[in-house]
């Protein structure tokens, strides 16, 4: 599985960005038989869970800081996922990463395929 993730840059506190990550799957395994997540990493900090979905796409989970304001999606037709990040806040600037796995959905950043990240930065 190969991970592109693009729409990062950057935006007044209050904003809005949309991430999203291409996905293609050379193995013939079909996208949906993964599970994808976001995760962010800003400097000096470990890599930490944003967001993730399963399968089927049904279910979602959250990080409490970005309960509310971010909202997770996945288009299977379109091999793609996204981050929709409303009410942006300083602290939300970091680079974000697209993750996928073949297993289960995890909050630690232990995801088999991992996107190059972009970055996302909002002023005060």
């Amino acid at each position: 599985v190969q991970l592109q993730a693009s729409g990062g840059g950057l935006v007044q506190a209050g904003g809005s960005l949309r991430l999203s990550c291409a996905a293609s799957v050379a193995s013939g395994r079909p996208l949906s038989n993964y599970v994808m997540g976001w995760f962010r990493q800003a400097p000096e900090k470990e890599r930490e869970f944003v967001a993730a979905i399963s399968w089927s796409g049904s279910t979602t989970y959250y990080a409490d800081s970005v309960k509310g304001r971010f909202t997770i999606s996945r288009d299977y037709a379109k091999n793609a996922m996204y981050l929709q990040m409303d009410s942006l806040k300083p602290e939300d600037t970091a680079v974000y990463y697209c993750a996928a796995d073949p297993t289960e959905i995890r909050t630690s950043p232990v995801y088999r395929y991992w996107g190059q990240g972009t970055q996302v930065t909002v002023s005060s």
